[in-house]
């Protein structure tokens, strides 16, 4: 608060009162606070008396009540809160919930009763952080706060205490508050307070004290414990010993901060529970005995003796016998009188206009492996469904890529025979996914056509699907199935089984092309599928190579696939056979055996010039129509898949390094290892969510 107050030009101090700082049990210490200088804003009684663990609960709610008011009214850029008590629980959660920034002061340490807990849950609501140690940092981050956001500042109140133990009017003090006959490093101070969490056994330890300081017979500056719950039984128990009225005792309820740090720097000893005294008691080397569990957890100096199971009188009283006015080396583990300025810079460094909203730094973790037989047992799996030309197939693909079971039909003509079918095997499947272990995930189907995957929709299909356009695929086969169910198109599917279990396994950019009866593909950028605006992206097989090319099935002239698909090599072949040009020496060829593709390359390879030609100006139209695609989305890898993969993979990778750029003649053209593509990328659109877009 003197810092801040210091610098005007940078800060505005406002100032709130609450808790049992406004009652006269307790010292009325706002008053100190006004004496500092400082204007108090805003007084807030917030203190339900009874000292009891529901009165802790009401004074908290009272707290709550009370404090939306004042922080609309300042409406702070920060607010700072200090420490682990209730009041200071109600203040961080008040305005967290309010969208204040909270800079929290001393987090991260670790001791006993409930302030423990306090004090944590203040930290998980706070957004910066002033720690005093290395440990108390590593704590923090350890519990996932934002390591940017934490300052090892030192405590503050050793700023204070550094400077002001050593004035020269100190047995001025002792002498004002313990009588004139009292010499330095000859009388105790004792302060002990609830443990909330078990009070009847803190009113115990505090009644041994008490009967061991009696014992002990020194001068004992004696204060009254605070406000937690406990405190009232803590009082009876003084009273009824007569500790108030005892020649060797001085009961009081409060003493000035710098006057209480001279007491307790020159005090023969310490007791008690208090965190100053594993503290600020270790800055002069002041020998401490440290009863009960309250400062559990807590980084002390050589200068503390712990008496943690204090169930006798003569143990605490054997460690008065050790501690007494013995004298340590001073320690600085909470600070080097440095800490505020530290803050103020801290401070400064905030950036009023980042987000509010807080974020944590969680450590990497493993997956978890569930505990139920059922998932320990199961293999998770997909069904995949791909729709071809000719054949409906429906499959069973675990995580690994591996298919499990496959089931292949002739594909119907009709939409309500083809949607009959697909559920029927889909079904099939299911029971089948039962017998093998399987637990499936979802059903991802391939279908060829122009597909929004974000509605589960068929837009338009190719000529080989009829009846196949505007259909919803995703909602009746999720209807039934009750899973949920991925769509895309057939070659953006080839793509995402590259990515997931081919050669695109880790590669951000890459082209896949299928050559079969048509030609298509995926584009992947950036490890993203690409779809396009209106779901046409990677209509490569629809790449025009020529103006007065072949008729396609698109309608257009001149596309790669009037060249290269294998419906445009069988149309080739059927011309030549037609004309009694395809056959060779060598050749076998039924007169009854339909022509196909394969023919026409079987004809060139045996030195057919006519089918060579052919085969050429395929490899050509293909060859161009990549170095098209290399030119325009610059992949590093092409993956050509299909059934002429095989075949046009080096004449298309001789283009490439003779045609393109300099730039983009290096980029490999490979051939894909899967052997159903569609099948298996339909199924990773299931199997891993880091495939999908926005489905």
């Amino acid at each position: 608060m003197c810092g801040i107050k210091s610098h005007p030009d940078d800060f505005e101090l406002e100032v709130m009162v609450l808790g049992s700082h406004l009652i006269d049990d307790y010292g009325n210490t706002f008053r100190l606070i006004e004496q500092d200088g400082f204007e108090i804003g805003s007084k807030l009684h917030t203190i339900v008396r009874g000292e009891d663990e529901a009165a802790m609960v009401e004074s908290v709610g009272l707290a709550l009540v009370k404090l939306p008011d004042v922080l609309q009214r300042l409406h702070p850029d920060i607010l700072v809160v200090h420490g682990d008590r209730f009041d200071a629980l109600a203040l961080a959660t008040a305005a967290a919930l309010m969208n204040i920034r909270i800079l929290h002061v001393e987090g991260g340490e670790v001791s006993g009763t409930i302030d423990d807990s306090i004090r944590h849950a203040i930290s998980k609501l706070a957004h910066y952080h002033a720690c005093c140690t290395p440990r108390a940092e590593q704590y923090l981050i350890a519990m996932c706060e934002d390591h940017s956001r934490i300052l090892l500042a030192g405590c503050p109140s050793y700023d204070k205490l550094l400077s002001t133990y050593h004035k020269d009017n100190y047995m001025d003090v002792i002498k004002s508050w313990l009588g004139d006959t009292v010499q330095k490093h000859d009388y105790i101070v004792a302060l002990q307070h609830p443990v909330t969490t078990d009070i009847q056994h803190s009113i115990k330890i505090y009644g041994l004290m008490l009967d061991a300081l009696l014992s002990f017979n020194k001068k004992t500056l004696i204060l009254f414990p605070n406000i937690d719950a406990g405190s009232k039984e803590m009082v009876r128990v003084m009273r009824k010993k007569g500790i108030e009225q005892h020649p060797n005792f001085r009961a009081v309820k409060h003493i000035p901060f710098e006057q209480f740090i001279q007491l307790v720097c020159h005090a023969g000893c310490m007791i008690g529970n208090s965190s100053c005294g594993v503290r600020e008691a270790g800055a002069f080397g002041t020998a401490v005995v440290n009863l009960g569990t309250r400062q559990t957890g807590r980084e002390t100096g050589e200068n503390v003796i712990h008496v943690r199971d204090a169930d006798t009188h003569n143990k605490i009283y054997h460690a008065l016998e050790l501690q007494f006015g013995k004298r340590y080396p001073c320690g600085k583990i909470y600070g080097d009188g440095n800490a505020v300025t530290r803050i103020l810079k801290f401070l400064r460094t905030i950036d009023l206009d980042e987000p509010l909203q807080k974020t944590f730094c969680f450590p990497p973790v493993k997956d978890s492996f569930s505990q139920d037989i059922d998932h320990i047992l199961e293999t998770q799996s997909a069904l995949a469904v791909d729709l071809g030309g000719t054949n409906l197939r429906v499959a069973i693909v675990c995580m690994k890529g591996k298919i499990l079971k496959k089931y292949t039909q002739p594909n119907p003509k009709t939409f309500e025979d083809r949607m009959q079918l697909i559920l029927k095997m889909c079904f099939e499947a299911m029971w089948e996914a039962v017998r093998l272990n399987c637990r499936i995930l979802g059903v991802g189907v391939s279908t060829g056509g122009r597909v929004n995957p974000q509605e589960g929709v068929v837009l338009h299909s190719t000529k080989l699907i009829q009846e196949w356009s505007t259909i919803d695929l995703r909602t009746p086969i999720s209807d039934a199935m009750h899973l949920p169910v991925w769509v895309d198109n057939d070659g953006n599917c080839a793509a995402l089984a590259e990515k997931k279990f081919g050669h695109g396994k880790g590669v951000e950019n890459f082209v896949t092309i299928i050559t079969g009866t048509g030609i298509g593909g995926g584009i992947i950028h950036h490890s993203e599928l690409v779809h396009g605006s209106t779901f046409c992206a990677a209509e490569l097989g629809h790449i025009m190579v020529s103006l007065e090319g072949p008729e396609c099935s698109c309608g257009s002239r001149g596309c790669i696939e009037a060249y290269a698909s294998g419906m445009a090599l069988q149309r080739e072949a059927k011309r030549l056979h037609d004309e009694d040009l395809l056959k060779v020496e060598g050749m076998d060829m039924k007169l009854s055996e339909p022509v196909t593709a394969a023919h026409l390359i079987t004809a060139a390879s045996l030195g057919n010039p006519k089918a060579d030609a052919i085969l050429n100006k395929a490899c050509t139209a293909l060859g161009v129509g990549i170095i098209n695609i290399l030119h325009i989305v610059n992949p590093s890898l092409v993956i050509l898949s299909g059934v002429l993969a095989s075949y046009y993979q080096n004449p298309v990778q001789h283009i490439v390094h003779g045609r393109a750029l300099l730039s983009a003649q290096s980029i490999k053209v490979v051939t894909s290892d899967l052997e159903d593509p569609a099948l298996l990328g339909a199924a990773s659109m299931v199997l891993d969510y880091t495939t999908r877009r926005t489905y």
